[in-house]
């Protein structure tokens, strides 16, 4: 079952900057995504720190349509797709498709909870049916955080068995790594890919057969993360993960998406990158100072980013 057309690797679910009227800013966007694969790590663009699920079909797709134009290879891309909506998971996943994306990351439709592994089966299976093309693949995204709505190994074994070319693997956004690692010993070696959802469990996920990780903080820390990935079998692997475990950390504490884009903003001389759509709003000053003091103390960087 292995297909060498799968993405593996660090992937990025790229914020989403607006503009001050809090329309998608495409011309931001597509900057910011060059930026992160020339630091080596791909595009899970529409992901839950792209503020997706804030955003309307028609601008996920007219944002992928402008990458895309920009020449932004598609092959490095998995654009989150899964909405509540049966038909907009439908268009969005086909039109990803189309344009040669690598992969969907797939949400579950989470408005209703307490839904059972028979719904969410057939849910994913009309958006496989529907779209009908060959050359999907999807990446279930498990966030019980947030969806509340569990993808189960049970689920995995009916969605591969059925589809076992178009079920390509899975983002596990627990933040348990005992959950993760049961999907790695029940599917990895059959060629289901494994995403840690933070590179917290990089390291950890690479030692048992995963494929990578669509972290957060790869926003604005991607060349070491992607480092970690490319040299997790090295003597220093270790005191990598550290490194990287001390800099998420500072980013935890604040409120995680407005924090990105403050970083974004600092690093980048680029003011206009701290705008979040509502509900949420911007850090404070307070907050956006003491975020950037805590990372000037660990020498933190984001080589590039600004314009020389």
């Amino acid at each position: 079952m292995t297909d060498s057309r799968h993405i593996a690797g660090v992937l990025s679910p790229v914020v989403t900057p607006f503009k001050a009227d809090l329309s998608p800013d495409p011309d931001r966007f597509v900057r910011q995504c060059r930026w992160l694969l020339s630091q080596d790590v791909g595009l899970a663009v529409f992901g839950t720190n792209s503020e997706a699920n804030s955003l309307s079909v028609e601008e996920r797709i007219e944002l992928l349509d402008r990458l895309v134009g920009a020449g932004v290879d598609p092959a490095r891309m998995m654009p989150g797709t899964g909405c509540c909506a049966l038909p907009d998971s439908v268009r969005l996943t086909a039109h990803a498709v189309k344009l040669g994306c690598a992969g969907t990351l797939m949400l579950p439709p989470f408005y209703y909870k307490g839904v059972s592994d028979d719904g969410l089966f057939r849910s994913f299976a009309e958006v496989i049916e529907r779209v009908g093309d060959t050359r999907l693949r999807v990446y279930l995204y498990h966030i019980p955080p947030v969806a509340q709505v569990p993808i189960t190994l049970g689920l995995v074994e009916r969605l591969l068995k059925a589809y076992p070319v178009q079920t390509a693997g899975m983002k596990d956004s627990s933040g348990d790594w005992s959950n993760t690692k049961a999907f790695l010993d029940a599917f990895a070696a059959s060629g289901f890919d494994v995403f840690a959802g933070s590179e917290t469990f990089l390291l950890a996920n690479m030692r048992h057969g995963g494929k990578g990780c669509i972290s957060a903080t790869a926003n604005v820390h991607p060349g070491p993360i992607a480092r970690l990935f490319d040299t997790w079998r090295h003597a220093d692997a270790d005191a990598q993960q550290a490194r990287l475990d001390e800099i998420r950390g500072v980013f935890q504490k604040f409120p995680m998406i407005p924090a990105l884009k403050a970083a974004i903003a600092h690093h980048g001389r680029d003011a206009a990158w701290v705008t979040v759509r509502p509900p949420l709003v911007e850090l404070t000053a307070e907050q956006a100072e003491a975020l950037a003091a805590e990372l000037g103390q660990r020498n933190f960087t984001m080589p590039g980013l600004a314009p020389a």
